[in-house]
């Protein structure tokens, strides 16, 4: 007994054999209908390709004229907002003149200044710091690494404070440094998330960076995670882990913008990607 799957492939193949009859057909006996019917699908397509040229210009011309106001409007969105503050830039795992030269631009106007820009060098020289630390505690760092994680909240005080020890190991603990480390009223923080061949070296770096966090937020004072928009893979998730607020289109005027309201104090996670909840720019504005 036939089943009605194989009725229905019959009528299936015979449906398809009429159509591929007809098209033999037209091809055969009206070369012209083909040609004509050729003709309007050409023309077609080069009208679609025209219009979306169109958009495509209309959109370009849309977002210079949106990044020209942006930057006419920025200088009154930041206006002395961080009068007389001294701000801290610290880089973990690795240096980036781009993010150095974005911060800058972001504190222009703002009233503050970029008082100090340091790269923490990572994976840690816990024999190095340890001699530098001679005399604290801090000097069996290399035999106890469970001090790793209070030497460094102890350090992230001093980045906001100053103080003998920061002083005494940066030239072991600092990749890159320039400014004065003399205290901060706020931090910008870029992390590069590297990986470790040596457990040994993850684990330090993740209990030195914990601490340190720790440790600039003793005090309240602002500490603003920060990234631009083809930040790979993105690091605001860690910032939200670390509850600091986060900005991550640093790149973007409103994402400066973003960055100098942070470090006047308002709180969120700030941007374009899918973990900013907090919008382009706080609600302040």
């Amino acid at each position: 007994m036939l089943s009605f799957r194989y009725h229905a492939l019959s009528l299936v193949a015979v449906f398809l054999a009429l159509a591929i009859g007809l098209l033999l057909g037209v091809a055969v006996g009206d070369r012209g209908l083909v040609s004509s019917g050729e003709r309007a699908v050409r023309e077609s397509l080069r009208k679609d390709v025209r219009e979306a040229q169109q958009e495509r210009d209309d959109a370009r011309e849309q977002l210079e004229e949106r990044n020209d106001f942006e930057q006419a409007a920025y200088p009154a969105m930041v206006d002395g907002r961080l009068q007389g503050m001294d701000v801290a830039l610290i880089e973990l795992g690795g240096s980036s003149d781009k993010m150095w030269d974005l911060t800058r631009s972001a504190l222009q106007g703002s009233g503050a200044r970029l008082s100090s820009v340091s790269v923490v060098r990572e994976p840690l020289d816990l024999e190095r710091l340890a001699k530098a630390s001679k005399g604290t505690r801090y000097e069996r760092l290399a035999d106890n690494p469970a001090l790793v994680h209070p030497f460094a909240t102890r350090i992230g005080i001093q980045f906001t404070q100053g103080g003998d020890l920061l002083r005494a190991v940066k030239g072991d603990l600092l990749e890159q440094g320039s400014g004065t480390l003399d205290g901060a009223d706020a931090v910008v923080i870029v992390r590069d998330d590297r990986r470790f061949d040596d457990p040994d070296d993850a684990k330090n770096v993740e209990e030195f960076e914990n601490g340190l966090i720790r440790g600039l937020r003793v005090d309240n004072v602002p500490v603003v995670g920060v990234e631009t928009t083809d930040t790979e893979p993105s690091q605001i998730g860690w910032f939200k882990d670390q509850d600091l607020s986060s900005v991550d289109d640093l790149d973007d005027p409103l994402g400066r913008a973003a960055l100098v309201f942070a470090l006047a104090g308002e709180r969120g996670h700030f941007g374009v990607k899918s973990t900013a909840d907090g919008g382009r720019l706080p609600p302040v504005l």
